[in-house]
């Protein structure tokens, strides 16, 4: 069976070398030695100011939203995983949906300031597949209506811009370290911000608003990243270069195959030292993209249609009708992309796929 991704483990002796820290003193969660040392290394590998480790990559993004102070109404795309939309109603916001550009894939820029009304408090944007959003005009849209900016940069692990991590940009960045992410710690994430108030702020809402152990700051939740956790994330750390690598040489494979086919492939933005997180091709119709998936799906090889579908369907929105990201949505595959990955796998998908086109 070929899985649209497959979770790297690390050899499990050095896994275990590193959570015997955690056994022999005893701590396990709370902020403990493993979670601080993460921290450290996340910012030194990444090149970022302030981090925070949570235990999955949807907290940050509910509390980026709390923290913020948002309410009313937050721009958002309609092209992302549930997490991105589910949040903002889960914090009592509403989601306003603009269109997405039909080749990188990202919030339309040129369509936000038509949405922006009085009520608007922020710009939620996601990085989709790693492929930044066009950061510069947002972030003018943003200083000049006076609006927040957080982006859902789940997919952007190592990913930079214009030269600096992508997570430097925004009032908030957060990412995912699910098991399925290039980079992980089996379930897991992180908040990234330039702002000391802002990190000082996010520290104490992702641990139940704690000052010290008899008071309180104000309102939070238990949002903290355990002892288990980060001892996977410290056993990938030292393979990261080279799951980078490879999965780059498959990425390269599959671009030589599909180039002079009717496949559109993802544009990635001017400036970016992207990731190879994952491969979406866009077929030409969603007639094709199911023979498709039916021929892979019988040959034992299961790609996903993802994001699907379109945010703005979803049943506790509504109002919206994005037709580009609609039709990108019902299109959309994002074929088998993972480090072990071997080259007669990758050609049987490639033959595959092109004898289905």
């Amino acid at each position: 069976m070929i899985k649209v991704t497959k979770t790297f483990l690390p050899p499990q002796d050095e896994y275990q070398a590193i959570l015997k820290k955690a056994w022999n003193s005893g701590w396990i969660t709370n902020r403990g030695h493993l979670v601080k040392e993460l921290e450290v290394q996340l910012k030194d590998y990444l090149d970022v100011k302030n981090v925070i480790c949570m235990t999955n990559g949807t907290l940050p993004i509910q509390i980026a939203i709390k923290a913020l102070g948002l309410s009313g109404d937050i721009i958002t795309t309609p092209f992302s995983y549930v997490a991105t939309t589910s949040s903002i109603v889960w914090e009592g916001c509403n989601p306003v949906f603009v269109d997405i550009h039909p080749e990188y894939l990202t919030i339309d820029e040129t369509k936000i300031e038509a949405a922006i009304s009085k009520n608007t408090t922020a710009i939620l944007a996601t990085h989709v597949f790693g492929n930044p959003c066009n950061i510069d005009v947002i972030e003018a849209i943003a200083q000049k209506h006076n609006l927040k900016v957080i982006y859902d940069a789940a997919h952007c692990f190592g990913v930079t811009y214009k030269g600096k991590s992508v997570f430097e940009y925004g009032d908030v960045s957060t990412c995912s370290f699910h098991a399925t992410k290039l980079f992980h710690t089996g379930e897991g994430g992180a908040a990234f911000f330039n702002s000391d108030e802002l990190y000082n702020d996010f520290y104490y809402h992702h641990n139940f608003g704690h000052d010290g152990t008899e008071r309180f700051f104000g309102i939070g939740i238990n949002a903290k990243m355990s002892e288990l956790q980060a001892a996977m994330g410290l056993a990938v750390f030292p393979y990261i270069e080279s799951i980078i690598e490879r999965r780059e040489a498959i990425v390269f494979a599959y671009n030589k195959a599909f180039s002079n086919t009717s496949l559109s492939l993802l544009r990635l933005r001017e400036a970016t030292k992207w990731n190879f997180s994952y491969y979406p091709i866009i077929c030409p119709s969603e007639k094709k993209l199911k023979i498709i998936l039916d021929v892979l799906n019988a040959n034992d090889i299961y790609p996903r249609r993802y994001f699907y579908p379109s945010l703005d369907e979803l049943p506790y929105v509504s109002g919206y009708n994005c037709k580009v990201s609609r039709s990108i949505a019902n299109r959309v595959l994002c074929l088998p992309l993972y480090h072990d990955l071997d080259k007669s796998q990758q050609e049987k998908i490639i033959e595959l796929v092109k004898h289905s086109l």
